[in-house]
């Protein structure tokens, strides 16, 4: 079964309450089997635009990634995202 994926890139506004936020799912998101392989560090964009920070979170399963993310508890934190940072985020299914 192709592992699933959430994806996303931010650039965040407000760096002292959007620590909340980070604190708040990760343990959400651990729960439904996440697991962290790229949150924040060095990057670049080549081409076209870019945010100044991206983050990929692995799941079992695509349908587990989109448990996590549509789940009340973790949309209930994302609004901490939501009023902090500008964000993109993408939910894909691997290979």
């Amino acid at each position: 079964m192709p592992k699933g994926y959430i994806i996303g890139h931010i650039t965040v506004r407000d760096p002292e309450a959007y620590k909340e936020y980070v604190e708040r799912d990760t343990p959400i998101l651990q729960g439904y089997g996440g697991r962290f392989i790229i949150r924040g560090g060095a990057s670049e964009a080549p081409e076209g635009p870019v945010k100044d920070r991206h983050v990929v979170i692995e799941f079992p399963s695509f349908e587990d990634a989109k448990r996590a993310f549509y789940s009340p508890e973790y949309q209930e934190v994302a609004e901490i995202r939501r009023r902090t940072s500008d964000s993109d985020i993408i939910l894909v299914e691997g290979v």
